[in-house]
């Protein structure tokens, strides 16, 4: 299975793709894949990062593991392909949209453009197989996308960290607040939205600091 990861990120995960357990978790995938139906499709495990380059992130949004319905996942958290019934965060996401900024309610779940401002979607763990949530959690990718979180951490300034549920908000000390935003809420899961995630205000926020540091504001 080839690993098609945009050319800024390759150069800088270079040696973490070299490392012994990112190798054993690639056998794993690959092993997955060939046995089992495995969510997303293998060329879209690295969408998150082939849709917003390193130079070009923003924001980052922590997702768990991908969507594990036919047809959901696409390699982007929170984010289903056009015509796929919106998932339930997903709509809690667009609720609180739309009271915070004001936006009318999208129709399609695909957050690519989100991606394409600089909106980076990172799952904690990049595949999962068909309606078994979790079924790839502490095989290797939470060792790598922990990684990621701490590069984006040390090589960029101001950032904006949407961190959203208890798992999402464990990966808070990988981040130095001193150089960039950390914004908590509770997962908008149907859950716990009203616990919080509602009234949040996270998008307008997130588009004041941008603006404070003269960085161009997220068009949500």
């Amino acid at each position: 299975m080839e690993v098609k990861i945009h050319l800024s990120w390759k150069k800088l995960l270079k040696t973490e793709f070299e490392k012994e357990y990112f190798l054993k978790l690639i056998d794993f995938v690959k092993y997955e894949y060939t046995s089992n139906v495995i969510y997303p499709p293998g060329p879209l495990i690295f969408n998150a990062f082939n849709q917003t380059p390193l130079d070009q992130v923003k924001v980052v949004i922590l997702g768990q593991d991908p969507y594990h319905g036919q047809g959901q996942a696409h390699g982007l958290a929170f984010s289903v392909h056009d015509g796929v019934p919106l998932p339930p965060s997903l709509k809690n996401i667009f609720k609180e949209l739309k009271s915070d900024v004001g936006m009318d309610l999208p129709e399609s779940g695909n957050l690519t453009k989100w991606a394409q401002q600089g909106v980076f979607l990172l799952n904690s763990v990049l595949t999962v197989r068909k309606s078994t949530p979790g079924s790839h959690a502490k095989k290797g990718w939470e060792t790598f996308t922990d990684y990621v979180i701490k590069v984006l951490s040390d090589n960029k300034g101001h950032l904006v960290f949407l961190l959203w549920g208890n798992y999402a908000i464990t990966k808070e000390n990988l981040i130095d607040e001193n150089k960039h935003l950390i914004l908590k809420a509770p997962h908008p899961s149907p859950f716990s939205a009203d616990r919080g995630f509602f009234g949040c205000k996270h998008f307008s926020k997130t588009n004041v600091y941008l603006n404070k540091y003269n960085i161009s504001t997220i068009n949500w």
